[in-house]
């Protein structure tokens, strides 16, 4: 056991000084291979969410691109956004609000099928906010300015996805790794990331 932790924190060691001391690009490249064999999924674990997009542990996959920054604070485990940055459901695009249910065109809480969800008298359920996940929640949870800066694009499951840097001064991501400066602008880092299926055919 005693060796195991060591060994983790060895690990953990290098990651940080990796990650302080490259870009994204190359730092994956060095530890892709590496990282293959411990990401393997178990046996029962669950599979794809959406077409090319998949977490492995603290591993994120979208169409053989991966990355260990964890997503901005979401109702789901992948952060999939509309183009104002803010939640929809990553298997089909539809909307939802902070809490996760899906939404109508005002805001308001409705079930699969469209109807109004509604409290066990009849009456509809409070509206909750519908919140940016980079501008909004990280600030909101974590007490730091952010702002959406940069952007990378897939093939995935025939149409263009981009994935975009939630970027702050801060030198520590959401996951609590050191920094890097993705596709940030000089003086900011990646903290957390979110994705947008653009609809572009590829």
């Amino acid at each position: 056991m005693r060796s195991r932790s060591a060994a983790d924190g060895a690990s953990r060691s290098l990651a940080r000084r990796l990650a302080s001391s490259t870009t994204r690009r190359s730092f994956l490249a060095g530890v892709a291979a590496a990282a293959v064999g411990m990401v393997a999924p178990k046996a029962g674990e669950a599979q794809r969410v959406v077409p090319g997009a998949e977490r492995r542990g603290p591993w994120f996959g979208f169409c053989g691109h991966y990355w260990t920054t964890g997503s901005c604070p979401s109702p789901f485990d992948l952060p999939r956004v509309d183009q104002a940055g803010r939640p929809v459901r990553p298997k089909d695009g539809r909307p939802v609000d902070d809490l996760g249910r899906l939404v109508d065109a005002s805001g308001a809480p409705v079930s699969e099928s469209g109807e109004p969800l509604v409290d066990r008298s009849g009456l509809p359920l409070p509206e909750a906010p519908r919140s940016r996940l980079c501008e909004d929640k990280v600030p909101e949870r974590f007490g730091i300015d952010v702002v959406t800066q940069g952007a990378w694009y897939r093939c995935c499951d025939g149409q263009i996805r981009k994935l975009a840097d939630c970027c702050t001064t801060s030198r520590v991501r959401i996951n609590g790794d050191a920094a890097l400066q993705g596709y940030c602008a000089r003086g900011r880092y990646v903290f957390c990331v979110v994705y947008v299926e653009t609809g572009v055919p590829c």
